[in-house]
């Protein structure tokens, strides 16, 4: 019995190690292989919101003529999003008969997205989200579904809105050559990505192997330690959400993935309404899936900082929205979805932390 403990006890060491490794910031390398990209995307990003710039004095008219009660219902909107997000995590949990109150949900989930930020984007996020459910009470296969099945539903639910929006573009000859090809580079991409997760199904072993290789890869790359039993874990838990999915347990998750998106893009469209210039459902769409999709896509740049801001703006300018407008609702949008939740965030992971 003294074996079995001691092995528990070394089980949890490692555990807690592998989380205070996911959870920590990544050390600062000035190295120029690093940053090349991350400079690469601020540049197109910048060159691309740049134009912009040019009616600052007319979004500055259009702010002070922002209509309080729209302004209000978008910060509603953003709060019952997230609201949805905690849903999603109690959803998850249920599936393994267990329970976590909806509020705690958002708390983690602000909080996780916070961590996300700091280290290892999506990464972070799951294994802070893990960490924390796992405190919580809930057992290791929960608060995996938990860190992981959230993530794969927003992200489905993303692609679904940007394809439908690029089809819309196409189909009213509103695409361009540069979103054409950003089209063509986006569906390979998911079908890349489909037949890599149907073959990684039929083949676990190999594919965790390949997954490994390339963590390995980047570790080394990056000058950082690297530890194979962390991937192994990550990738074993996104088995498991698929196997719980194919088990006809999608539906509550998918209801509270499409409340926080749905709310999420009815705060955009409550600042359209605050300015006085509403759009139709179909320009929305086109300008906000996409935008967010590239963000998550350039994952170098936290929260997709400069790439969802200038994209979004150049996507609805070239639907008609007026500059400044356009300028406006995206900045506005972004200090309530992005900056704000980010900056609550962070003193409510450290509140997870010491609890």
């Amino acid at each position: 019995m003294s074996i079995i403990r001691n092995e528990n006890k070394s089980g949890q060491k490692n555990e807690n190690s592998t989380h205070r490794t996911l959870l920590s910031p990544p050390p600062l390398v000035l190295k120029v292989g690093r940053y090349l990209p991350t400079l690469i995307l601020m540049g197109l990003a910048v060159n691309l919101i740049l134009p912009q710039l040019a009616s600052v004095e007319a979004s500055l008219h259009v702010i002070k003529s922002m209509v309080p009660w729209a302004v209000m219902l978008a910060a509603i909107a953003q709060g019952v999003s997230y609201l949805g997000a905690g849903y999603l995590i109690n959803s998850v949990v249920v599936k393994v008969k267990q329970t976590i109150p909806i509020l705690r949900g958002v708390i983690i989930a602000l909080g996780a997205s916070s961590i996300g930020m700091l280290a290892g984007g999506p990464f972070g996020n799951a294994a802070a989200t893990y960490q924390w459910v796992r405190k919580y009470g809930v057992s290791a296969e929960g608060a995996g579904l938990a860190g992981t099945l959230p993530t794969i539903f927003n992200n489905t639910i993303l692609t679904l809105l940007a394809v439908a929006g690029i089809l819309h573009l196409l189909l009213t000859h509103r695409l361009s050559s540069v979103e054409f090809f950003a089209f063509i580079l986006i569906l390979i991409l998911l079908g890349l990505g489909f037949a890599a997760i149907k073959w990684g199904i039929e083949n676990q072993a190999g594919f965790t192997l390949i997954i490994v290789r390339i963590a390995a890869y980047f570790a080394k790359l990056l000058h950082k330690t690297y530890a194979p039993a962390t991937t192994e874990t990550s990738v074993g838990r996104i088995f498991a959400a698929l196997e719980a999915l194919s088990n006809r347990g999608w539906k509550r998750p998918l209801l509270g993935s499409v409340i926080y998106t749905g709310f999420d893009m009815l705060t955009l469209y409550f600042f359209f309404i605050a300015v006085g210039y509403p759009v139709g459902p179909e320009i929305l769409v086109v300008g906000y899936g996409l935008p967010l999709l590239l963000g998550k896509i350039a994952f170098l740049l936290p929260g997709g900082i400069g790439v969802v801001e200038s994209t979004m703006a150049a996507l609805y300018t070239g639907l008609g929205v007026p500059g400044s407008i356009a300028v406006v609702v995206v900045l506005s949008y972004r200090v309530f979805s992005f900056w704000i939740p980010t900056l609550i965030g962070f003193p409510i992971a450290f509140y997870l932390q010491r609890t």
